[in-house]
């Protein structure tokens, strides 16, 4: 009895662990957590942070420990000038240097990296989508795979019994033996269909797992229905990330106009010393000592150059405001036309629905007239193909219609 119960646990176990790991979301959680791209991106943001905290301790006293010694020998009249030389030397300085900077200029540097990690996660939003999408249409395409598979094995079943049944009619002189031969041609046809359609099933669920970034060559039939959702209200060009980058760029068109602004604005330093510096000319032992300064420069004339890189800007600004303008029709349109695409594909579910029941009704019907010896086998055959067309037109709508949903769903962030 324990053995029992522990054999039943195990195949739930086992039920609801396929269950989980042959969802799209599962899919799409491993291909987030196993992409390169996505990694580097985070990294990059991680990398703009340090970029800030060092341009913050840039601005800090700088403090150095120096320390340097010269000796130039002069043999019979022969060496280095002592005056340019000083002979020999020795220092021993710690240095202290402050740079002068205002609080906004500051800020201006530091918004420029931050506009940098800002655009940087947008591309990772924008990247996650991309990898989202391709990941969700490999993944529909191997379901739709997966389907065909299981109706093509159940109608060679069928046909398999039927062929028995058949044999022995024609045995028993019911039907000729060249009826029987176009049956049997039917039958090979739909195997051979079988076939194909699992080759092409295990083709696509390998490039499923490839995309996912999973080295497994298992290939199991129980990929589940991916209910994907249409979005019904779509972002507008204020809150959807492909707008984003946009926005930001020209915040740091702006940004770059600000810091080539400080760029020409007055600069100052100032620094201070202490320690031993000595030439060894006098009283060595007295050569302990501080000094302090500064360092003042105005820019005064660069030639225009200020004036071109302005004028660059303003090209940059035109450019980037025509690729938004195109972008935003494009948007649209594409929007427009895959709602379409949807509210088309599914008017024609009822035809095909009707479609379907009107032929598999007809095929049941003639089968049943087999037994008797009453259908042609031509009329057989032709009622079995239209249930065939039926259905595999219904299996490539219906993963049709998911693929528009996906390619809609796509711009819906």
């Amino acid at each position: 009895m324990k053995w029992l119960f522990g054999v039943i646990i195990g195949a739930f176990t086992c039920t609801v662990s396929l269950a989980q790991t042959n969802t799209l979301d599962h899919y799409l959680e491993l291909a987030k957590s196993n992409s390169p791209l996505l990694k580097d991106l985070r990294n990059q943001v991680a990398s703009n942070q340090l970029d800030s905290l060092r341009l913050k301790a840039g601005y800090k006293p700088q403090v150095n420990v120096t320390s340097g010694g010269l000796y130039a020998p002069t043999i019979d009249g022969f060496g280095y000038s002592e005056p340019i030389t000083n002979a020999h030397t020795l220092n021993g300085l710690v240095a202290v240097n402050q740079s002068i900077a205002s609080k906004n200029n500051i800020n201006t540097q530091l918004q420029g990296i931050s506009l940098l990690s800002a655009s940087t996660n947008n591309q990772a939003k924008i990247s996650e989508q991309d990898l989202k999408k391709a990941v969700t249409t490999q993944y529909i395409t191997a379901y739709g795979d997966q389907e065909q598979v299981t109706f093509n094995r159940a109608i060679v079943k069928r046909l398999r019994e039927e062929e028995v049944l058949f044999r022995e009619l024609t045995q028993n002189n019911v039907y000729h033996q060249s009826d029987y031969l176009t049956f049997l041609v039917t039958l090979k046809q739909q195997e051979l269909q079988l076939t194909q359609a699992q080759l092409q099933y295990k083709n696509d669920y390998a490039s499923l797992n490839y995309l996912a970034g999973v080295a497994d060559t298992t290939i199991t039939d129980s990929l589940v229905y991916p209910n994907l959702q249409r979005a019904i209200i779509m972002p507008d060009s204020k809150t959807s990330i492909f707008f984003a980058q946009y926005k930001l760029d020209s915040l740091k068109i702006v940004n770059s106009r600000q810091q080539l602004d400080y760029t020409y604005k007055p600069k100052a330093n100032i620094f201070a010393d202490g320690g031993y510096n000595s030439d060894f000319m006098g009283q060595a032992y007295k050569n302990f000592g501080t000094s302090v300064g500064f360092s003042f420069s105005i820019p005064l004339y660069d030639g225009g150059q200020k004036k071109m890189q302005y004028k660059k800007f303003s090209l940059q600004e035109e450019t980037r405001e025509n690729y938004k303008a195109f972008f935003n029709i494009q948007y649209q349109q594409q929007i427009a036309q895959l709602k379409q695409q949807i509210s088309e594909n599914e008017k024609m579910m009822p035809q095909i629905n009707e479609q379907i029941e009107y032929s598999e009704t007809l095929m049941k019907t003639d089968i049943q007239l087999l037994k008797t010896g009453d259908v042609r086998i031509a009329d057989l055959i032709l009622a079995i193909n239209n249930y065939l067309a039926a259905r595999y037109l219904r299996t490539q709508t219906i993963i049709s219609k998911l693929q528009l949903i996906n390619q809609l769903n796509y711009w819906n962030k």
